[in-house]
């Protein structure tokens, strides 16, 4: 499925989201690489399985097999660490900050592509999955790689799209029924 048979997807009740997802599409702010990766991270973590599809599509004609593998890693990666340092950041009992996380993310320090690419697909997971800590830190890794906040928006923006696309095709109940119609 293509972005576009996938804007075809979105009920009318959500056009402004259809909407809003062809502007990003066409938005020039993020590089090539960026953008895609960014949709592939984020549909990823939409757990939609239209939304996935959709965008692992538009991805392929893109991105290399490393940049794929390493949008699949950033949004694995940042389901774990999201819930992690989420828990150790609202939890009450203070111990947990200063216990080591004894989680493997080797992939965080060789990610296969550029490092902001990485760190702005991992920024964007970890602001669908609600982990402040996280957004905290990839916001700073981001700054000091010299990324501008227009760059950063523009990425949680797509963000936002990409969950807000999942979510009107899950409340339109296609995307459970298209998943179950192709196995």
């Amino acid at each position: 499925m293509s972005i576009e048979q996938l804007k075809d997807q979105i009920p009318d009740f959500a056009n402004d989201v259809r909407l809003n997802l062809a502007s990003m599409i066409s938005d020039e702010t993020l590089s090539p690489q960026s953008k895609h990766g960014l949709l592939l991270a984020t549909a990823i973590a939409g757990r939609n399985p239209v939304v996935i599809a959709a965008m692992e599509s538009a991805a392929a004609v893109v991105l290399t097999p490393a940049a794929i593998a390493a949008a699949k890693s950033a949004a694995s990666l940042m389901a774990m660490n999201n819930v992690y340092y989420r828990f150790v950041h609202l939890g009450s009992n203070p111990e947990y900050k200063t216990m080591p996380a004894r989680l493997r993310m080797n992939d965080i320090g060789n990610p296969g592509v550029d490092k902001a690419d990485f760190e702005l697909w991992s920024l964007a997971v970890s602001a669908i999955n609600g982990c402040g800590a996280c957004m905290d830190a990839h916001e700073k890794a981001l700054r000091e790689a010299g990324i501008s906040i227009a760059v950063i928006q523009t990425a949680i923006r797509l963000a936002a799209i990409v969950q807000s696309v999942a979510v009107a095709i899950d409340a339109a109940g296609r995307g459970v029924i298209q998943a179950v119609e192709r196995s």
